[in-house]
C-alpha cells in the first residue's frame, strides 16, 4: 500500500527518525511459521493452490510477490519485537495482520503477524506472558481464535460492533463501541480497561495494534474519533507502557481515509508520540 512508503519518507522528512532507525526484515523464521500456522496451509500458499472462494476471502488474487510480502511483513513484526526488547519500543511501518487464522486468511490477511512473533517470544522464553492491545477498528478476530486456549497470551480488542469481521470471535476482552462514540468515551473506556488489564495480567511484553481507521473520516471506519483522539490513544497507551518499562512492539493496521495525507499524518502521529517518550 502507498501509505506505508509514504509514513517512511514522512519520517524521514521531518528527522523524526534517521535512515539507521529502520531495518529491512530478514527472510521469515519457517519454523516460527510453523509454530502458529498449519503447514498445508503454508504449502497451498507456496505454491499458489488456492481456491478462488478461498482468494476471495482473503481479498487479494495470488502472487508469488504477494505471498513474499506478506512473509516480509510477518518477520518484521518477528524481528522488530526482539529490537523492542533491547530499545523498549519498536514498529513494523506495516502489519497487524490480524484476519489470518491458523489455517486460513481473510481480510486482506494471510499470516498473522503479530501471532507468529508473540509465539516466537514464549517459544525462546524471551517473554513469559503477551498482552495484544488491538486498537484497529476491525476486531482481531483471527489472533483471538489462534490464542484462544493459550494462557500465556491476553488478547484485548477494542472495535467497532457494527463492522468487519461480521462474526467476531471470542477475544479475552473484547469491548464493541458503537459508531456515535466520541474521543472522551473512548478515551475513558480505554484507559479504564487497559489499567485493569496491566494491573491482573501483568504482561512482560505488549503487542500494539495501532489502526487509525477508528478516525472520523475514515471510509470504513464507521466510527467518530478525531485526529486528536487517536493522537491522544497513542500517548495513552505507550506511557503506561514506557513508565512500567514494559517493550512494546507496534504494528500499524488499518488505514482508510480518502485523502491518504490524513491516513499518513495519524500513523506517523504513533511515531512522534514514541520518539518523544523514549529518545
Amino acid at each position: 500500500m502507498e501509505k506505508y512508503t509514504l509514513i517512511h519518507q514522512q519520517l524521514l522528512y521531518e528527522g523524526v527518525f534517521e535512515v539507521q532507525n529502520f531495518f529491512i526484515p530478514d527472510r521469515l523464521d519457517r519454523a516460527a511459521l510453523l509454530a502458529v500456522h498449519d503447514a498445508a496451509y503454508i504449502r497451498k500458499l507456496d505454491e499458489g493452490q488456492l481456491q478462488p472462494k478461498e482468494e476471495r476471502r482473503i481479498g487479494f488474487p495470488w502472487s508469488k510477490t504477494l505471498i513474499e510480502r506478506e512473509e516480509l511483513i510477518t518477520s518484521g513484526t518477528l524481528q522488530g519485537a526482539l529490537y523492542a526488547l533491547g530499545e523498549g519500543v519498536a514498529f513494523n511501518v506495516a502489519g497487524g495482520t490480524h484476519h489470518a487464522y491458523r489455517d486460513r486468511g481473510e481480510g486482506f490477511c494471510m499470516y498473522n503477524d503479530i501471532a507468529v512473533a508473540a509465539k516466537h517470544l514464549l517459544d525462546t522464553k524471551k517473554a513469559r506472558k503477551v498482552l495484544v492491545v488491538d486498537l484497529d477498528v476491525h476486531q482481531g478476530n483471527g489472533t483471538a481464535k489462534i490464542f484462544e486456549k493459550e494462557s500465556r497470551v491476553f488478547t484485548f480488542s477494542m472495535h467497532g460492533a457494527k463492522n468487519y469481521p461480521l462474526h467476531k470471535e471470542h477475544s479475552d476482552l473484547d469491548i464493541a463501541l458503537s459508531g456515535d462514540i466520541d474521543d472522551a468515551g473512548y478515551l475513558t473506556l480505554l484507559k479504564k480497561n487497559l489499567d485493569d488489564l496491566l494491573e491482573h495480567v501483568k504482561p512482560d511484553f505488549v503487542f500494539y495494534q495501532s489502526g487509525v481507521d477508528i478516525l472520523e473520516n475514515d471510509r470504513l471506519g464507521k466510527l467518530s474519533i478525531t485526529k486528536a483522539g487517536v493522537r491522544e490513544r497513542d500517548i495513552v497507551v505507550l506511557e503506561r507502557m514506557y513508565k512500567r518499562n514494559i517493550p512494546v512492539m507496534i504494528s500499524m493496521g488499518g488505514g482508510y481515509a480518502r485523502q491518504i495525507r490524513n491516513i499518513v499524518d495519524a500513523h506517523c502521529n504513533t511515531y512522534r508520540t514514541a520518539r518523544d517518550l523514549y529518545e
